[in-house]
């Protein structure tokens, strides 16, 4: 099992100076360039699978919720991350959808907070600590959460066998070796068993060094 530290190394970094400069850097930069995902991919991966009564885990700064049209106009959405300045900033950012917000650490059961129709985990998986197989588990405590036919979308950073320049490397290395990455073994055959054991209807493809998946619930 991963340590506090390992699983606190992987959001810690997340100060509101970092939150600040996220969107550029993460979601332009790093996503066009390095990563070879670009934003749009991950707006439609949105779009296509939101529904009105939708879990986010893994918030960020709550960009793809703020960019992308939801279902009806007054979703329920609760935001779900260890980290509350991400919490703090995602929650302003849809603050005219009044979202719940709650902190709690996904490789941990979670509090009973409600049904969903859908469920999105987008950049969260590589930042957590351990194996694909391991880190699997959060799947296992998202389910109990899930309405049935309920849709699980999100997309996570490869290493294993995807295909990555020299600068992606290099930036994934350093990474890894802080604790915000924890991807070096993570491969694509692995999130597709893991997906599979779970879910039904699964559909995993890269986009560059990015896995981008979406399931159902059963």
């Amino acid at each position: 099992m991963p340590t506090a530290n390992e699983i606190a190394a992987g959001q810690a970094v997340y100060q509101p100076w970092l939150l600040r400069n996220y969107d550029w850097f993460v979601l332009g930069f790093s996503n066009r360039l390095l990563w070879r995902c670009p934003v749009s991919e991950l707006r439609a991966l949105y779009a296509g699978n939101l529904s009105a009564r939708h879990l986010d885990i893994g918030v960020g700064t709550g960009y793809y919720l703020d960019r992308v049209a939801f279902p009806a106009p007054d979703p329920a959405i609760t935001l779900l991350d260890l980290n509350p300045n991400c919490l703090a900033m995602a929650s302003a950012r849809i603050a005219r959808y009044a979202p719940a917000t709650v902190v709690a650490d996904v490789l941990q059961p979670l509090p009973s907070i409600g049904r969903f129709d859908s469920a999105g985990l987008c950049y969260l998986l590589h930042c957590l600590p351990g194996t694909i197989p391991e880190k699997a588990i959060a799947f296992d405590h998202i389910r109990p959460l899930l309405s049935p036919g309920a849709r699980v979308f999100g997309a996570t950073i490869l290493q294993g066998d995807a295909p990555r320049s020299r600068a992606a490397q290099a930036l994934m290395d350093f990474y890894n070796r802080k604790g915000v990455f924890s991807n070096a073994g993570d491969a694509l055959a692995d999130l597709r068993d893991a997906l599979t054991a779970r879910f039904t209807d699964v559909r995993v493809r890269m986009v560059g060094t990015v896995a981008v998946f979406e399931a159902r619930a059963g």
